[in-house]
């Protein structure tokens, strides 16, 4: 199959769509800033905040979709802080669960009525049904994207040719 040398009909859109993730991350380090978080700190706090056995970096890293050597940074900064701390894993000297300290909760209950706010004028004046078919697209959209990931890690172009692989695309995080 030749590759086309035009984009398709829905690139514009796929442009879009990644320049709102660019410039909602970009609105999260500046909120997220008065607290001097990152926003990929929030989200460590953010997925523990209900976990009352913790979760492991290797859990954190699945959910943040970034690699588990950066989730150890985020920990050591969050820990240094006294937000959260690792408990050993019985049986396992290699595994930790990263827990909230009561220090990272009371952080927690003075951001999140904030964020809650923020997150919704993010929608404007959206209704929450349009909002919800855009989250089900989103969804779809999320899905075929790791069916192509899956397909370039095997070396396979997005033409089909499986010559060349595909180039290192930055990774996107995500807030939660």
């Amino acid at each position: 199959m030749i590759p086309p040398r035009t984009p398709g009909p829905r690139y514009a859109a796929l442009l879009r769509l990644l320049r709102t993730a660019d410039r909602i991350w970009n609105a999260s380090r500046i909120f997220f800033g008065r607290w001097e978080l990152s926003p990929s700190q929030f989200n460590i706090l953010n997925l523990i905040l209900d976990a009352a056995e913790g979760m492991t970096q290797t859990e954190l890293s699945r959910e943040l979709l970034m690699h588990r050597s950066n989730v150890t940074g985020l920990v050591d900064r969050l820990e240094a802080r006294g937000y959260v701390e690792r408990r050993a894993v019985a049986g396992d000297r290699r595994v930790y669960q990263v827990i909230l300290t009561g220090a990272g909760r009371r952080l927690m209950g003075e951001i999140l009525p904030h964020y809650y706010v923020a997150a919704e004028e993010v929608w404007g004046g959206m209704s929450t049904q349009a909002a919800e078919r855009l989250s089900e697209s989103l969804r779809k959209i999320a899905d075929n994207a790791e069916q192509a990931e899956a397909k370039f890690r095997r070396g396979k172009r997005a033409d089909g040719d499986g010559q060349a692989k595909a180039p290192r695309v930055r990774e996107v995080q995500r807030v939660v």
